[in-house]
């Protein structure tokens, strides 16, 4: 199948992929080989050459939690865009000057700092012309907005990486990001969305309480979770929505924390952080209940920073109809970028890289847009 753009026909392509998450903590970025044969046949993955995650510096990442809630003028937007290319196209030089790499192409998801899905927007931030000058290759970007022009989500798109990933058997795979998102394969349908809060919350708290970029593996969640509490905030109108669905932290972010704190406050401080982390627990399985039965064979898989939250994977556990295993196909934080890598690599094929089923959009289409170099 030949590319639509200039690109090497005589062996496979070296694909960067360049992926920000909910969680705001950094850029993952993953160096893949990529079988443009493969997609034809469903497995265009050939080989993980390297990973490499790079954080965002405190005051970076305070910016990127002040966009994500509504605290940016225009001004600082705009600055933030470039800060933002500037930290991604590091990350990106780093890992192929460690590999000896020179990519094909590169496909950046960008720092999601709003998705409003209601109205048909969404925003990735990072600019994508610095990462062009830097690693002299093609780079495709901003693919979620093609989709929610047909009147689509936007999201998730990975749950097609997935299938060219996993195979034919079935599986649900959760993904505790700041947001949480699963999607299930029941070796005939695909189905996936946003469940809620994953650790967007508790990272949040942790923060505020605790002094702490987040809470390591959940240790000071320790007391009692409180279902008054959670009955309250479970019957927030995200979760009485039918899917397709997603959201953000402009739902489940600062500002809920902030409505919420009186409550919380008057809590002991492992109470509260036990029982944030029963709430996504909680919202996961009330999601996950939407896909019953499950296939009897089916494995659940569990990838995401909120998978080495002992409190949370508790909660999770007492909850679900399957048990979860770590997800230990790709190093911790790799699978999304390997996934966008892939989006990329579909897109210069000229292949579709939305589930219409998935994000209700109108039709399949090709995503993103490109920057030559």
């Amino acid at each position: 199948m030949p590319s639509r753009i200039p690109l090497p026909e005589d062996r496979p392509w070296r694909v960067l992929g360049l992926m920000s998450g909910t969680s705001a903590d950094g850029v993952d970025v993953a160096a893949v080989e990529v079988d443009p044969r493969g997609f034809e046949a469903g497995r265009p993955f050939r080989a993980l050459l390297g990973h490499q995650a790079t954080p965002y510096p405190e005051g970076l990442k305070t910016l990127v939690l002040a966009a994500a809630s509504n605290r940016l003028a225009p001004a600082e937007l705009c600055i933030l865009q470039r800060r933002l290319g500037d930290h991604h196209a590091r990350a990106a030089a780093e890992l192929c000057a460690n590999l000896g790499l020179k990519p094909d192409l590169a496909s950046l998801h960008g720092q999601t700092v709003q998705h409003r899905p209601a109205e048909g927007a969404t925003l990735q931030l990072a600019d994508p012309y610095v990462l062009v000058e830097v690693l002299g290759c093609p780079v495709v970007w901003d693919l979620r907005r093609r989709d929610m022009a047909l009147g689509g989500q936007g999201a998730p798109l990975v749950p097609l990486p997935e299938r060219w990933l996993r195979g034919p058997e079935p599986w649900l795979a959760l993904n505790l990001g700041g947001i949480a998102n699963l999607a299930y394969w029941d070796g005939h349908r695909l189905r996936a969305w946003d469940t809620g809060p994953g650790m967007s919350l508790l990272d949040l708290a942790a923060r505020r309480w605790l002094g702490l970029a987040f809470d390591p593996g959940g240790a000071s969640a320790t007391g009692e979770a409180h279902p008054e509490l959670l009955e309250c905030w479970l019957s927030h109108p995200y979760f009485q929505a039918m899917p397709p669905k997603s959201t953000g932290r402009e739902v489940f972010g600062e500002a809920w924390l902030e409505a919420e704190t009186g409550r919380l406050e008057s809590l002991p401080m492992a109470d509260r952080l036990a029982t944030l982390a029963a709430f996504s627990a909680e919202a996961v399985a009330r999601e996950a209940a939407r896909l019953k039965p499950l296939a009897a064979d089916a494995r659940g898989l569990v990838s995401g920073g909120g998978a080495l939250h002992g409190r949370l994977r508790a909660e999770l556990a007492s909850r679900l109809p399957l048990p979860l295993e770590d997800d230990a196909a790709f190093p911790s934080g790799a699978r999304e970028a390997v996934s966008w890598a892939l989006l990329g690599a579909a897109s210069a094929l000229g292949l579709p890289g939305n589930l219409p089923e998935v994000t209700g959009a109108a039709r399949p289409v090709v995503l993103g847009s490109w920057v030559w170099p």
